[in-house]
This record gives structure tokens, C-alpha cells and sequence, in this order.
């Protein structure tokens, strides 16, 4: 896993990485940390003894992911200024997210619904709240700059995340479409959608432009740290 990967010291390096990997593929509910501790060779006792319960894990491993997530946004709209850009490389972060972060990434969305109500998810919920506000600010201001048709920002932030963070259902790394291509169609859709004028769309969407070259860019800077 590359990209947004928390990387603890020693085994417990290890353990969080399996347990990753097995709620990507398996799921919260189906992942045993019996079954980790054999992968490994340990006992369940010292995954317990490193980490507590699997809620536990399932809670860091989110708030791990969100954490640099709202770090490589933020990086990225750094060399991205105009509302219509930086809308653009959240749609393309997403779509690379799913090769660079991919047990990460399948392992965060698919248990989404533990963040509805669990006291233990208030910190990822509050931080996904921060990435949700970002989002609006943005279509906010393209609104008030008079690039942006006006819209319900909230109900757009919520239709731009709801179908992003559902890509790890249909997207399959090293298949027909690179995940460039994949978030190329969706800034072409959605910014299509927004902009009061889509003479740059073309640029905006381009899986080899601007917006898609700081993306990866800024996910190879974090992998080589």
C-alpha cells in the first residue's frame, strides 16, 4: 500500500497492515483477529496487547486514513487556487486512492456505516465533517466568483462524496480503465454540471493535465517519505 498508509513502528506495523488488508477483503464483521495472529505467527494476545479490541483498530485504521487524506487535499490545493481545480483533484485523488491506498482505501468505505452512530467514530466523523466543509467553501466561492451555476452546495458535496467513495464496489486496479480515466469522466460529469462556462473543462478533466499531475505527484511524495 502506497500513498495514504500510516506506517507504525515493528509489529505493530504488521498487525495494523493485516488487519487492513483483511477488512478490504473479507469486511469489519468477518475479519478474526485469530486469523491475523496465525498470518503472522503470533499470538492474539499481543495484537490485543498493542491495540485493545478490533473496534479499536477499525477506529484507528479510520482515523489514520482521513488524517492523510485532509493532508494530501491540503497539499494539493496548495498548487491548486481556483475553486473549479481544486474540486477537480479531489474527484482524481479518489479515483488514484483506489490503486496507491487500495486496502486502505476499500477497507475506510466499505464500513462507512460504522461511522453513523458509533461514540467510538466521533473523531472520523469530525474529520470527515472538515473534509466535507472544504468541499462546500469551494463550491461556495466558485459560486460567489461566478464560476459555478448557483447550487444547494450541500446537496452537490454530498452527491460529489457519495459517488466517489463507492468506487471500490466496480473499480478493479489493472483492469480496462486507469483510475485517470476514471476520474477524468468524473470531473468531465460533475464540473460539466457546475461550470457557468466549461471552456476549460477539457483541461480540468485531462487524466495527463495539471489537476491529475499534482495529484500523483503529491501521493509519490508521501509514499517516498
Amino acid at each position: 500500500m502506497g500513498g495514504l498508509v500510516v506506517r507504525p513502528a515493528g509489529r505493530r506495523k504488521e498487525i495494523l497492515e493485516s488487519f487492513i488488508r483483511h477488512v478490504a477483503e473479507y469486511g469489519y464483521e468477518r475479519t478474526n483477529l485469530g486469523d491475523i495472529a496465525k498470518e503472522l505467527g503470533m499470538s492474539k494476545g499481543t495484537i490485543v496487547h498493542h491495540f485493545g479490541t478490533k473496534a479499536q483498530m477499525l477506529c484507528e485504521l479510520e482515523e489514520n486514513y482521513m488524517n492523510h487524506q485532509l493532508d494530501a487535499v491540503r497539499s494539493m490545493w496548495e498548487r491548486l487556487a481556483k475553486p473549479q481545480e481544486r474540486i477537480a483533484a479531489i474527484v482524481f485523488a479518489s479515483a488514484i486512492l483506489q490503486v496507491v491506498a487500495r486496502d486502505a482505501t476499500v477497507a475506510s468505505q466499505r464500513e462507512v456505516v460504522q461511522l453513523a452512530d458509533d461514540p467510538g467514530m466521533q473523531e472520523v466523523r469530525k474529520l470527515r465533517r472538515e473534509l466535507q466543509r472544504m468541499t462546500e467553501e469551494e463550491l461556495r466561492r466558485g459560486i460567489d466568483e461566478g464560476l459555478f451555476r448557483p447550487v444547494d452546495v450541500e446537496v452537490v458535496s454530498l452527491q460529489l462524496w457519495g459517488s466517489v467513495q463507492w468506487m471500490w464496489v466496480w473499480f478493479q486496479p489493472g483492469g480496462r480503465h486507469t483510475p485517470e480515466a476514471i476520474g477524468s469522466t468524473f470531473v468531465d460529469v460533475l464540473l460539466g454540471g457546475l461550470l457557468v462556462d466549461r471552456f476549460g473543462l477539457s483541461a480540468l478533466s485531462d487524466p495527463n493535465g495539471e489537476v491529475a499531475t499534482v495529484v500523483r505527484e503529491t501521493f509519490a511524495a508521501d509514499a517516498a517519505k
